[in-house]
Parts: structure tokens; sequence; C-alpha cells
């Protein structure tokens, strides 16, 4: 069964090509481009289920930091993988998404869509081996 992930992101190019990416590597893709409320996209994650998430932090609607908080505090759903994939370069800000549970946090300018998919699948694969 594929494995589901779940792209938070509203710059259509990103979220498209790391759509593109993860499906060519057998993953099951759903989007979210920031612009619905935190409480239906909450809802949305714990029906939908997915085994990951990739989070930008800037969205049209929602605070990236508060969906981050409410995800990681929902006992429902809380275990999800979260990986931060964000411009904020800001040592304040890594810190922060680690304080609030974000479990990996990358930079967009120092990774093009390619390289972040492959360190994505190679922790991924990585943790699959500690299971």
């Amino acid at each position: 069964m594929a494995k589901k992930i779940l792209i938070i992101e509203d710059d259509a190019n990103i979220m498209h090509g790391l759509g593109a990416k993860f499906r060519v590597d057998g993953f099951e893709v759903m989007f979210s481009d920031g612009t619905d409320f935190i409480g239906s996209l909450i809802s949305e994650i714990k029906i939908s289920k997915p085994d990951y998430i990739v989070l930008d932090l800037i969205l049209p609607n929602i605070d990236g930091f508060e969906l981050l908080n409410r995800i990681k505090g929902d006992e429902e759903i809380f275990i999800i993988p979260v990986f931060v994939f964000s411009d904020m370069s800001d040592e304040d800000v890594r810190a922060r998404c680690h304080n609030l549970g974000a479990d990996y946090y990358f930079l967009k300018e120092e990774l093009n869509i390619d390289a972040f998919v492959m360190k994505v699948e190679k922790i991924i694969k990585n943790r699959s081996k500690l299971a």
C-alpha cells in the first residue's frame, strides 16, 4: 500500500513539483494550498490520515506555526512526522518549529525540489528500518 503524504504549500510550482516527484516515487499525494481554515485542515488530516506532512510556514489563511502546534497537540495525529520546508532561515524560527514538535526543518533556499524529496525519502527509509 502506498504511503500518503500531505503537502501544505501555497506556491503552486513548488506544490506540484513536490507532488510529481513523490508520485513518481510511489507516494499517494494530497495537497492543501493553505487557503482553508485551520480547523477544517485538521479535520481533513484526521480523516485522510497521511503518513507524512510537508508544511510551509507562510500560508494565505493559516499560520503555519499554529497549524504545527495543533497537529502536534492533537492525540489523534501528533505521531505524523512533519517536514517543515520554509523560506524562513532565522535560527529562532527553526528553534520555534522544533519546540512545537516539527520532526525536520529544511530551508527552501538550500534545497531544490529533487534534493528535498531525496532527503525526505532517505529519512523515511531510515525511520522504517528502525520500526
